[in-house]
């Protein structure tokens, strides 16, 4: 819902319906992950997407009836075998959509809901998507750390729920719950969608080098928070690094270590050394091999590497934290340019979050897609 959640805002204020469908669920090699929608408006336009093409138009139809009336609607798409030109999905992958109507009435918390958003507090909406009490379907939960909105019709289910939630909500993930009709833990018959909306992950890029400028825009477009440091105030200039959200004049280990001290930093955390540079590269990866952060690289030549490890070995950094430093930074592409190296770390960012192998998909077999 995050990519609608402007334009579904603006048509809440102004008073308007929408019918909105959500994927909630993917099998296999589905286009679009858990959380993408895309809503109708009063007017009948559509914005978002849940399949890439594949199955809007059924998913268009669907949210219009929900939205003049209909009740809510968990819908499967995928692959047909008897008939080739069923509506499904090309690429072989199943997901489930459910489709809603959103209004003032049905989701009165929707403006604290994407408040919270813009202000980068974490929060999760909870959408029940099956009950043996039909009527029940589409009520809502919202789950902050330290409070709740709405409910889900009793009070033992909105507990639960809501103690799981927070626990998604702490690594930022979306999917499917199921519990007892009441809230049981061991049972099933209710079935509810998380939909976390986390602050966006950041990424550290230390070093204000030509590099860092096309890696600072790279992790702008993967959604990244971006931070560029250097401890070199002539470098380290918002006009060299225009729509990074943060330029720091600071030395990279000593702001590094504020950050995570202050409880900024995650494991979704990016952090990237570029700076060639011992007395930069060894106190700030000291410091950053000694957090648990999702993505340690930097960079420089296989010597270059071998001298930085031995340094780091002299500094007590310990070797099953060694291993995870990915050095030389980034995936063998052939890259040459400050934008080819970008696309480089980029691609061994995305295949260590999600267990990709980084060979050609025209040479491998299997799944696409990996779960993480």
């Amino acid at each position: 819902m995050r990519d609608v959640l402007d334009e579904l805002t603006k048509h809440w204020q102004a008073g308007e319906s929408v019918g909105i469908g959500t994927v909630v669920a993917t099998f296999r090699s589905a286009p679009r992950p858990e959380g993408a929608a895309m809503l109708v408006t009063a007017d009948g336009s559509a914005v978002g997407s849940v399949s890439g093409g594949c199955v809007e138009g059924a998913v268009y139809a669907l949210a219009e009836e929900v939205r003049d009336g209909g009740e809510p609607v968990l819908q499967r798409y995928g692959v047909s075998d008897d008939d080739a030109f069923a509506v499904g999905l090309t690429c072989g992958g199943i997901l489930d959509v459910f489709v809603e109507r959103i209004d003032r009435q049905t989701f009165p918390e929707l403006e604290e809901v994407a408040a919270s958003v813009r202000a980068e507090e974490p929060v999760a909406v909870v959408t029940l998507l099956e009950h043996p009490d039909a009527g029940r379907a589409g009520s809502r939960l919202v789950v902050w750390r330290d409070r709740t909105a709405g409910g889900l019709g009793a009070e033992r289910a909105d507990d639960a729920v809501a103690d799981d939630v927070r626990g998604m909500l702490a690594s930022g993930r979306s999917g499917v719950l199921e519990y007892g009709p009441e809230g049981q833990r061991r049972g099933e018959g209710m079935r509810v969608f998380v939909n976390s909306f986390e602050p966006p992950p950041r990424m550290l890029v230390f070093g204000a080098i030509d590099f860092a400028a096309a890696m600072a825009r790279m992790g702008a477009f993967l959604g990244y928070r971006v931070t560029v440091c250097d401890a070199r105030p002539v470098f380290a200039t918002h006009s060299r690094f225009p729509g990074v959200d943060e330029v720091v004049v600071d030395w990279p280990h000593r702001y590094l270590a504020a950050e995570a001290e202050a409880g900024r930093l995650d494991e979704r955390t990016a952090v990237m050394v570029l700076t060639h540079d011992p007395k930069f590269d060894v106190p700030v990866l000291t410091e950053a091999l000694g957090r648990d952060l999702g993505y340690v690289g930097a960079m420089g030549s296989r010597r270059t590497h071998e001298d930085r490890l031995g340094r780091l070995r002299e500094q007590g950094v310990p070797e099953q934290r060694l291993a995870r430093l990915c050095s030389p930074i980034g995936l063998d592409l052939g890259a040459r340019t400050p934008e080819e190296t970008a696309v480089s770390i980029a691609a061994e960012l995305i295949a260590l979050r999600w267990g990709g192998r980084g060979t050609r998909l025209s040479d491998a077999e299997g799944p696409i897609h990996h779960r993480g």
